[in-house]
């Protein structure tokens, strides 16, 4: 035998061996049973950090998100690369990686409110210091895109996050209540209801009405968010996982077909039926175009109502102006009867 030969196969062998024992690159553990850290709660006069972690901004939105949070009571704090710009994107991934890091290693920085959706956080999530993020928790608050970043925060840094208005939301008292509430005064029992506003946008505008598909009571933890981010995750490490969970979903602008292929593929990744329950927001602009077409509600319904848990469409959260702020990982509890959420735990230490 060429000893070359054995020595080259010895080497390969010990190689392979040597791979198969070597620490998986990113946390396996499912959230429901990792800790999770819940961030420091926001007090008034503390520092925001305006981060664009998806689409890029322009001076009129800055100047927009700048004015909310002054008059909110807190202070801001631009991240370095808030004005860049790379095709549709803020930025590249590098410099939107960095500003995030930066912006979670600034000890003067409690939270880092994402100033717009877009695209592309999605780029993010193989480059994030998950480590870094789990020692220095903060509240990180958006909605849309920024889906991609909570599911990924929440699974693999175990950092409780939220879903809600972005920096340059319109404003609402339905929603800043909510928002703040949340982030700024931890309970042990909150209770969110819907909001009076878009139980009266409901009698032009059919999406915004709230309607029980299958009536109960359930708890688990919050998880979710936009729908298509949820499924473009699925069967990745960053993917919801959303077993005995309240899984929340919303979608804007697309049609029933898409929103069904979405769904389906969520049910094929995991299984719909696993949820403890299942709460759908408010899916603007998705009855479809001038071609056949089933509507939002039948799609919604095709999917909801073989499951038998607690299931709800057109509540108060998703692409619209009167939202409330959902804290993804803490336990909360749903009541269809009485139409609200109730978070069973505190989202902020």
């Amino acid at each position: 035998m060429n000893n070359h030969n054995t020595l080259t196969r010895r080497a390969f062998t010990a190689l392979a061996a040597a791979a198969l024992v070597q620490p998986p690159a990113l946390a396996a553990t499912s959230p429901a049973r990792r800790r999770l850290v819940k961030p420091p709660r926001l007090r008034f006069g503390d520092t925001i950090a305006l981060v664009a972690p998806g689409g890029h901004t322009d001076e009129a939105g800055i100047a927009r998100a700048r004015a909310r949070i002054e008059q909110l009571g807190f202070k801001v704090r631009e991240s370095a690369n808030l004005r860049a710009v790379h095709g549709n994107y803020g930025g590249s991934v590098r410099q939107r990686v960095d500003d995030l890091h930066a912006m979670f290693a600034d000890p003067a920085v409690r939270a880092l409110w994402c100033i717009r959706g877009g695209s592309g956080c999605i780029s993010l999530l193989s480059s994030l210091d998950y480590g870094l993020i789990r020692r220095h928790p903060k509240i990180v608050l958006g909605y849309s895109d920024i889906t991609a970043l909570h599911l990924a925060l929440v699974r693999q840094a175990g950092l409780v996050c939220f879903h809600g208005p972005v920096a340059t939301s319109s404003d609402s008292a339905y929603s800043t209540e909510h928002m703040l509430a949340v982030l700024m005064a931890p309970q042990p029992r909150y209770t969110i209801a819907m909001a009076p506003e878009n139980d009266a946008r409901a009698v032009g505008e059919s999406e915004f009405t709230a309607r029980t598909v299958t009536s109960g009571q359930a708890s688990g933890r919050l998880v979710g968010g936009n729908l298509s981010l949820v499924s473009a995750l699925a069967g990745t490490p960053y993917a919801a996982e959303f077993r005995q969970a309240i899984l929340f979903i919303e979608e804007a602008h697309e049609a029933p077909y898409r929103i069904d292929r979405w769904l389906t593929q969520l049910d094929l990744a995991l299984g719909l039926r696993h949820a403890a329950a299942v709460m759908i927001g408010v899916c603007t602009d998705c009855q479809g175009d001038d071609e056949p077409s089933l509507t939002l509600d039948e799609t919604l319904d095709s999917h909801l109502v073989p499951l038998t848990i607690p299931a709800v469409a057109g509540w108060s959260f998703g692409h619209i102006r009167d939202q409330f702020t959902l804290p993804l990982g803490v336990q909360a509890r749903i009541d269809t009867a009485a139409r609200t959420l109730t978070l069973l735990e505190a989202a902020v230490s």
